[in-house]
């Protein structure tokens, strides 16, 4: 079987990165979508509150996704689910001195996980967490940027934020 780990923060999930997720279940037989806390962030959503909404808006794929807690090194997490890859997006070239980074780093840790980078539909290339909530944050209408759930959730979280159209 093929498996690939998509790890982030999805504080919350955008479309960028459903779109992502599409594209990596097609290439693999699992995808293995790992939620994790960044000690550098500091997260709006809970971890529950981020599994659920990705449950919401990834059902169309269940039978090839998994929504998990990662807690620890990735490539330690990678090696005990037997993981052949490690999904990454790139949104613009912003992004690729970090990711490359990080990539090396991986596998150097553990060669036998490759990281494969994906670029989301060009429309979601200017799309982040942050820029989502900060929208959200000053009233903001973000119901072209995410799911409507994750709308929902982001008004319930900034009572401010417009409502879906």
């Amino acid at each position: 079987m093929r498996r690939a780990i998509y790890p982030g923060s999805f504080d919350p999930v955008t479309n960028g990165h459903l779109d992502v997720i599409e594209r990596a279940v097609k290439l693999f037989d699992e995808v293995i979508v790992a939620v994790a806390a960044n000690s550098q962030k500091q997260a709006l959503f809970t971890f529950e509150e981020r599994q659920e909404l990705l449950r919401q808006t990834t059902t169309v794929h269940a039978g090839h996704l998994r929504i998990v807690r990662l807690d620890g090194l990735l490539v330690d997490y990678a090696r005990r689910e037997g993981a052949t890859a490690i999904v990454r997006g790139l949104r613009a070239v912003s992004d690729f001195e970090f990711e490359f980074q990080m990539a090396l780093m991986n596998r150097k840790l553990e060669g036998s996980v490759e990281t494969i980078f994906l670029m989301p539909k060009e429309d979601y290339t200017y799309l982040s967490s942050r820029i989502t909530k900060e929208i959200a944050r000053l009233g903001g209408d973000v119901s072209s940027f995410v799911p409507n759930c994750v709308s929902a959730a982001l008004r319930a979280k900034y009572p401010l934020a417009a409502p879906a159209p």
